[in-house]
Order: structure tokens, then C-alpha cells, then sequence
């Protein structure tokens, strides 16, 4: 049984540095995604310690105003609790307010307003100045029951900050605790801080309480791109934008007292900042990738001194010997290749070695038997030489005229398979012969032999011969038919109107690569085309013979004035054959 060999698989074929490639980056990858992991929770508890450390610096530097606030609140508090007792007593109502606004060391003003009788008892004396502003004092809202804060108001011509508290007595409110805190005195607070921090109280409604520097430039520090109300809606946060100066700065919101009153600090942007840079926060990105990109470049500079550049010198030695350099490479070692591969060159070189000297005991058996060839074709040339000497003497021995004609096809026949062997002999290679050339010989050894000569008349014999190459098998055959073809065109040669006798003979290479070899030869007009025309002498056997093994067709055209012939056989050359199968 035999089987074909299937040839290599077609598809992407990658080289062993993408492979190694694409190996590395897959062992790579759980690597790369535990350090992506690791390193965004480093970057995330670093940013979350600084928010921390942003956020608690921020609330150090408002825990002062802070306690201002609480402190006017709690206050408030208090004497809402004590003025259902104190109303009625003005002068010690007085004094207890006077006392609040002395402790404090930040009051600007306490007292309490009666939702019918106004203001009944304060802080200030009677003819101060600010005494008389009392009255432009807005209404409160008596319906809620909570601390009310003002962000500006003014009391006696200060800017102030005011906390009011409803008095309630047996569940109805009669009146309000009213205490003012100077703006300045808050924002006296915030600028000790320092110059780097810029500080901004502010209530959730986004009226501003107080700032460093409570001037009409005072929302200078805010941010650009975002309000107050926003700000306090988000509760504690932190973040970096530019200020409304244009300034890059890091920002932090804290809630000061409950939900109400906030702080906003806005600090110098620092290395560690709140916001990290882009490409500490690419980082887990980045190193995973620089990793790869190393260790990529390690292992394919690695493969390639190791591996790729021995695997080439192996490929440059496979090319030139199987482009027919024979250079004895017995002697030709890798440059520091691994033991494996130096094995294989080794192999390699081994295997040059033998088929070395196979290839040169081949060519000279090769050689032995084309010289034996060629002295085989030489003596048979000479045989068949020697025959024909043999037969010339026969003939000019013999008295009949036709029996000298019978002899003399004879001896053209036999010459026909001399020139064959003689051109066999001085031919450069014996697998292919030039069939132009072997029939130029022998229309020549015809005429040198007497068979055109002899035929009573002047013909004229032109060639046209196309230069195609034959196999021996189809030599002999060939040299035969054109001889058999030629003498017959002799014989019933005749003169054409034209007053002379020709002969043409033609090999012509086809288009679909068969060739056609044409005898056709004048005719006198009338003349029976005889044997040629009949099929039923030797020649035409012969010439029905010979196409026949050559494969051919024969085709014989009988006109008035000219007799063709014409084979068509397909070309043979030395690599056909049947297809062999390995098994």
C-alpha cells in the first residue's frame, strides 16, 4: 500500500523570539495583575492618608472659630433656658448679658428681644453707640425652634455674625436670645493659620461667614468651578482645582457645627498631595508594563545570542550547500552556542560529509557510465558504419537495378540509425537531443549516401527545423520516420508547373506543445500518388509504424500539385514520467 506525503500545514508561522514573547506576557500576566492590585491600593491608602492629613490640618486651623461658634451657640442655649425667670428683672437681666459678652472675649453683643415689648435687657449700656442700630435688627422667624445664623449683620457699624435662639415658655415663644460675634474676630482666628492656608466659614445656605481677609476680595479663594451650596451638599471632601485667581490648589469642606457652618481650607499644592499626579496614579499601569518591556527585552536578547543567531549561521550553511556550495564546512564551529545546538551542527556538519562523498562517488560513476555510454553509441556507430560500408559494395556488385534500389533504401534505413548514434556520442548530455540537429544529419548523410542524388531528376530539398530538444526514445523513431518519409517524397517527387521539383521538411513546435513534422514534396500534374497514397507498400507500414511509437497521429494530404505528410506526436522531456508516491 502506498501513501502520499502530506506537505507542511499553511497558516501564521511565528518566529521563536513572538513566541517567547507571547509565553513571558502570559506567565506574566497573574504577576501583573497582583501588582496592578497592589500598587492602585497603595496609591488609594496614600491618597486616602492624605485627604486625612489634609483634612485634619484644616480642622486645626478652624478648631479655634469653631469653638467661637459653639460657644455663641451654647450661650444662646443657655440663657433661652434662664430668660423666662430674668424678663421681669432688667437689671439683672443686663447684667447677666453684660457678664456673657465679658467672658467670651469675643461677643460684640447678648440680649433678648419680647415678641411684644422689643428688646428688654443687652449687653450694651443705654447711650452707646450701637444702642441705636438695635432697631434695624431683622425679625426672626419665630415659628422654628432651632438656632437661627445670620452671616452679616451689623451692629453699630461692626460686620457681625449673629446667633438668635427662640425663648419658649410653657410652649409658646415670647422672645429671642440674641448674640452677635464680630466678623473680625472670627477672621482673626482663621489667620493665624498662616500665609500658605486660606480659610472661608461659611453656612450651608452659601452666604459666607468670615475669611482671613474679610474684604470685598474675599471669594478670590473659592473655587472656580464650583458654588458654596455645592460644597456643602458634599459634605467632607477634599480635592485640587483652581481657585477663582486662577491659582492650582488643593481644597478640603468639613462641617464645623453640625451640618450648618462649614470650613473651607484651600492649601499650596504639596508633592504628596491630595490629587496625585497622573502618572503616579498610571503607576500600577506602568510598572507592570516596564516590568514586561525589561524582561521582554531580557529574554529576547537572551534567545537571540543564545539561540537566533546560531540558528541562522545553521540556515546561511543550509542555504550554500543546497545552492551548490560544497565548501567543507569540517572545520566551521558556532561561536559559543549552547551545548544542544553544537550538536546539531555537528549533525549537521556530519551529514555535509556524507552526502559529499556520496555526491562525488555518484559523479564518478556517473562519469563511468557516460563514458561507457558514449563507447557503446561509437561502436555501434561504427557497426552500423561498417554495415553500410558492406552494403555499398553489395551494391555496386550487384547488376539489378532494382535490386541496387532495395539495397539502397536498406543502407539509408541503417545510416538513418548511425546518425542517431553518432550524434549520441557527440552530444553534451544524453538524456535530451536537439532533434533540428539530428535531422539536419541525416537529411545530409541522404544526400551524401546518393538516395536525392540518384533519383534521376534536380530536386531542391529545403528545411525549416524549429530547435526543440527529444528524448532518446523519441530519436530513433523520429530519424527513422523522416528517412522512410524522405525516400518515399524522392521516389514519386515530380516536376510541378512551375517546371521544378521540390522537397520541403518541416519540425514545428506547437502552441499546445506537440510537435508536427511535415514531408511534402511537388507532384507533376495527374501523377497517381502511388504506395504514399495507397498505404499498402513497406514504406507506408514503416511510416504508420514509426508514428505509432512516437505516440503521434498521421496525416496525409493528396492534392494536384503537391503530396503532404504530416505527424503530430507530443513532446517528450526528461522529467516526465509516472508520478511516483512514497510509500
Amino acid at each position: 500500500m502506498t501513501t502520499r506525503l502530506k506537505g507542511p500545514r499553511r497558516g501564521l508561522h511565528l518566529g521563536l523570539a513572538p513566541r517567547l514573547m507571547i509565553v513571558l506576557s502570559m506567565a506574566m500576566l497573574p504577576l501583573a495583575l497582583v501588582s496592578v492590585y497592589q500598587t492602585q491600593r497603595v496609591l488609594e491608602e496614600r491618597q486616602s492618608l492624605s485627604e486625612q492629613a489634609l483634612l485634619g490640618r484644616t480642622q486645626t486651623a478652624v478648631s479655634e472659630s469653631r469653638e467661637v461658634i459653639r460657644s455663641a451657640i451654647a450661650s444662646a442655649d443657655t440663657l433661652a433656658l434662664q430668660m423666662p425667670d430674668l424678663r421681669s428683672e432688667e437689671e439683672t437681666c443686663n447684667a447677666i448679658m453684660s457678664r456673657v459678652v465679658k467672658r467670651s472675649g469675643y461677643f460684640a453683643f447678648a440680649g433678648y428681644r419680647d415678641n411684644e415689648a422689643g428688646l428688654i435687657c443687652s449687653s450694651l449700656e443705654p447711650d452707646s453707640e450701637a444702642q441705636g442700630s438695635l432697631s434695624a435688627l431683622p425679625e426672626l422667624d419665630i415659628t422654628r425652634n432651632e438656632a437661627l445664623l445670620s452671616p452679616l449683620s451689623f451692629l453699630g457699624g461692626i460686620a457681625t455674625f449673629s446667633v438668635t435662639v427662640p425663648v419658649v415658655e410653657q410652649g409658646r415663644f415670647i422672645g429671642t436670645i440674641w448674640i452677635a460675634v464680630p466678623v473680625s474676630a472670627l477672621s482673626g482666628t482663621l489667620s493665624s493659620a498662616g500665609d500658605e492656608l486660606d480659610l472661608v466659614l461659611f453656612q450651608s445656605e452659601g452666604d459666607i461667614i468670615a475669611t482671613k481677609d474679610f474684604n470685598e476680595r474675599r471669594r478670590r479663594v473659592l473655587p472656580e468651578d464650583r458654588d458654596l451650596q455645592s460644597l456643602a451638599a458634599g459634605g467632607r471632601q477634599t480635592f485640587r482645582t483652581r481657585n477663582r485667581e486662577g491659582e492650582t490648589r488643593d481644597f478640603a469642606v468639613l462641617p464645623m457645627v453640625e451640618d450648618r457652618v462649614l470650613a473651607l481650607g484651600s492649601w499650596m499644592p504639596r508633592d504628596q498631595g491630595i490629587n496625585l499626579p497622573a502618572y503616579q496614579h498610571m503607576m500600577a499601569l506602568y510598572f507592570p508594563i516596564a516590568i514586561w518591556i525589561i524582561a521582554i527585552g531580557a529574554a529576547y536578547i537572551g534567545v537571540h545570542r543564545l539561540v537566533i543567531r546560531h540558528i541562522r549561521r545553521l540556515r546561511s550553511w543550509m542555504r550554500a550547500y543546497a545552492s551548490g556550495d560544497r565548501t567543507d564546512l569540517g572545520e566551521a564551529r558556532l561561536d559559543g552556542a549552547p551545548e544542544e545546538l553544537e550538536v546539531l551542527a555537528g549533525s549537521f556538519r556530519e551529514m555535509t560529509r556524507r552526502l559529499s562523498e556520496h555526491d562525488q562517488r555518484r559523479e564518478e560513476d556517473l562519469e563511468e557510465k557516460t563514458v561507457l555510454l558514449r563507447e557503446v553509441h561509437h561502436r555501434v556507430k561504427n557497426n552500423l558504419q561498417m554495415i553500410s560500408s558492406m552494403m555499398n559494395m553489395q551494391i555496386r556488385a550487384t547488376q539489378s537495378a532494382e535490386a541496387q534500389r532495395q539495397l539502397r533504401r536498406v543502407q539509408d534505413r541503417v545510416m538513418a540509425l548511425s546518425a542517431v548514434h553518432r550524434y549520441l556520442y557527440l552530444a553534451r548530455k544524453l538524456s535530451m537531443l536537439r532533434a533540428d540537429e539530428l535531422l539536419d544529419n541525416i537529411i545530409q548523410q541522404l544526400v551524401i549516401v546518393g538516395t536525392l542524388d540518384e533519383s534521376g531528376q534536380n530536386i531542391n530539398v529545403s528545411t525549416e527545423l524549429d530547435p526543440v530538444e527529444i528524448t532518446p526514445d523519441q530519436s530513433v523513431p523520429l530519424s527513422l520516420l523522416a528517412t522512410e518519409a524522405a525516400m518515399n517524397a524522392v521516389k514519386y517527387c515530380g516536376v510541378s508547373d512551375a517546371g521544378e521539383a521540390w522537397i520541403n521538411i518541416a519540425l514545428k513546435q506547437q502552441e499546445d506543445g506537440t510537435l508536427c513534422f511535415s514531408i511534402v514534396n511537388s507532384r507533376a500534374g495527374g501523377t497517381d500518388a502511388g504506395e504514399v497514397a495507397e498505404g499498402s507498400g513497406l514504406g507506408s507500414r514503416l511510416i504508420e509504424s514509426f508514428a505509432t511509437q512516437l505516440g503521434g497521429k498521421l496525416e496525409t494530404n493528396d492534392l494536384p500539385d503537391r503530396f503532404e505528410m504530416h505527424v503530430v506526436f507530443p513532446l517528450t522531456s526528461e522529467q516526465d514520467g509516472p508520478e511516483e508516491e512514497s510509500s
